[in-house]
């Protein structure tokens, strides 16, 4: 061996133990952060003996167990064997935390696959399956695992915006019922008030215990009922004993009646609603609060003013997510186009629609007849809660002023949707303006045309006046009737019956109300299928457009109260179904708290 060859191995072996004994000085470091990432899963829990062994014993090659369990899943999925492929996809997320797509795939096919496979008669499982997959991915890997893929809030907000908030699922309002149920204890009065204590009450128990008039309601609970002993359950117990005492012993009861009106009271009330909202819902106030601001419905008396959203509705936690998402994604400062942050984008703008066409939302009893137990033969009537959700006009200007930003936004990225997000505000544009003439809101029906024809001059668009356009767009609405656009259009134009009527414009009053009539008729002969329709008795409907005409500050207060005494007096037959509708639907309330 020539003397430079035996330099040259000797340099290789000085260099090759240098990189090592320097690679192993390091190891401990990005261990340490490894494990400070939870990137390191060494003993994977909940699997089966045989895949922990085989875990342990493939070592580095986890990877590759990995991938055989993902075609596995993916193949069963094919083959619609939906519980099977959720349990594979489970063990991957347990082995491989940071894989975002099990996640996405996972949530999708508990909400969306094994949630559908249960009998529609089943709704309650149905619910327990679609719960899963949003809280799979708020609580697990957003929550506990801190992923950041944008991809991961996008499937979140789906979920609440497309499978709760749609109507593609034969049980959709029982999720609407449900989600509104857990919401309405944690949103109070709904005021801007409100949630401006929600959003500056102190986070955390050990901030709230600094107040010793709060410690003095605390101990009192603690001796009344040991139920409220442990510190960790002490907020959700107090909630439940607000909305059921009788779960507690009367003593708790009695010193809840003692601090009433008190400022302990009133202070722990929102520190606990806020904590609840923190912990079980994963959702902070403060955001709450400025996604109020930003797409709350506008006061009517003031346009300047935005109302909170009512978070009850599931298109408003589907905005939360989706504007999470949006966040995230801008700190990465990735400025490339992004379909995922597209359709974030998408979500936020669907969801404000949805709030617009769908944005009031009614709970109210049905009486339901069923089978007895002990007899097929015998009935028996039963009270079911349902719920009815109607226009709020309100969210239009949240709405507009959302999709034009995003307009703007893919306005110069190349291969962006610029075409398609005008091509929906257009659509948007044109059901607003139907929708506030039908109002008897004229003036902002011709501002919104004008807007109309000033950003898409369309042949359509051509005649300067609202009126002529409402009359073509009328026509179309009846020839191609659907289940959005029947429900939306009886109740506006019962509002516009009732606004006509209140300036003495009886004629095409009594056609508006004639015209409503005959739709929600035709609406009940042309669908079949029950579980989707969601139309309330008529008399119901007529109550409910009048309540809103009367709730509707963009009236004048004579002109609403003309509109009573008018009815009072030329319409007694009329008046009398009212009252009786209010009294009923009073009661019903009544009955309900």
């Amino acid at each position: 061996m020539r003397l430079s060859d035996t330099i040259t191995w000797f340099v290789c072996i000085i260099i090759a133990v240098i990189m090592i004994v320097c690679s192993g000085i390091q190891l401990d470091s990005i261990n340490r952060h490894r494990q400070d990432m939870n990137l390191i899963i060494d003993k994977p829990e909940n699997v089966p003996p045989s895949l922990a062994f085989a875990t342990v014993a493939t070592g580095a090659f986890r990877g590759l167990v990995v991938d055989v369990l993902w075609m596995r899943a993916d193949r069963l999925k094919e083959e619609g064997q939906f519980f099977d492929a959720r349990q594979l996809a489970e063990w991957i997320t347990i082995l491989q935390p940071r894989f975002s797509a099990v996640w996405e795939f996972h949530a999708w096919n508990m909400a969306y696959n094994i949630s559908v496979a249960i009998p529609a008669t089943q709704p309650d499982q149905r619910w327990h399956w679609v719960k899963n997959g949003y809280e799979l991915l708020r609580d697990e890997a957003i929550g506990k695992y801190k992923l950041t893929n944008i991809a991961l809030y996008r499937e979140l907000a789906r979920i609440f915006q497309h499978k709760i908030g749609g109507v593609s699922d034969d049980v959709h309002k029982y999720y609407k019922l449900q989600l509104a149920k857990s919401m309405e204890p944690l949103i109070g009065p709904a005021d801007n008030e409100y949630f401006d204590k929600l959003a500056e009450v102190p986070t955390d128990w050990r901030e709230i215990i600094k107040d010793p008039n709060v410690v003095l309601l605390i101990d009192a609970l603690k001796s009344a009922d040991e139920e409220f002993s442990e510190d960790d359950k002490f907020v959700i117990n107090y909630l439940s004993l607000r909305q059921n005492s009788g779960r507690f012993k009367p003593a708790a009861g009695r010193v809840i009646d003692d601090f009433r009106g008190s400022p302990a009271l009133d202070k722990f009330d929102v520190f606990a609603r806020a904590y609840e909202l923190r912990k079980t819902w994963k959702l902070d106030p403060v955001l709450m609060r400025e996604l109020n601001q930003t797409y709350g419905p506008v006061d009517f008396a003031d346009p300047n003013t935005h109302l909170p959203l009512d978070w009850r509705l599931a298109e408003c936690h589907a905005i939360y997510w989706a504007v999470m998402g949006l966040k995230v994604n801008a700190e990465k400062k990735d400025e490339e186009y992004n379909p995922i942050e597209t359709n974030a984008d998408r979500i936020v703008a669907h969801s404000l629609q949805n709030l617009f066409r769908n944005g009031k939302l009614f709970i109210y009893d049905v009486p339901v007849e069923v089978r007895s137990d002990d007899s097929m033969q015998e009935t028996q009537m039963r009270i079911l809660k349902d719920v009815f959700l109607r226009p709020d006009l309100r969210m239009f200007k949240p709405y507009n002023e959302s999709a034009m930003a995003i307009i703007g936004k893919y306005k110069d990225v190349k291969g962006g949707p610029y075409q398609s997000l005008q091509n929906g505000h257009r659509n948007m544009l044109k059901n607003a303006i139907l929708s506030f003439y039908q109002a008897g809101h004229r003036r902002q029906a011709q501002q919104i045309y004008n807007q109309m024809r000033e950003l898409y001059p369309l042949d359509e668009f051509k005649s300067p006046s609202v009126e002529e356009y409402v009359k073509m767009r009328l026509h179309e609405e009846i020839k191609d009737l659907v289940i959005f656009d029947a429900k939306e259009t009886i109740l506006l134009m019962l509002r516009e019956a009732y606004f006509r009527y209140a300036v003495r414009d009886d004629d095409e009053a009594s056609g508006r109300e004639s015209m409503a009539q005959q739709l929600w008729d035709y609406y009940q002969s042309k669908y079949e299928d029950t579980n989707r329709i969601d139309l309330p008795d008529f008399r119901v409907m007529r109550y409910l457009a009048l309540r809103d005409f009367f709730n509707d500050a963009q009236y004048p207060p004579n002109l609403r109260g003309n509109l009573l005494g008018r009815i009072k007096v030329e319409r007694p037959k009329l008046f009398e179904q009212l009252l009786e509708e209010e009294k009923k639907l009073r009661k019903e309330s009544e009955q309900s708290d």
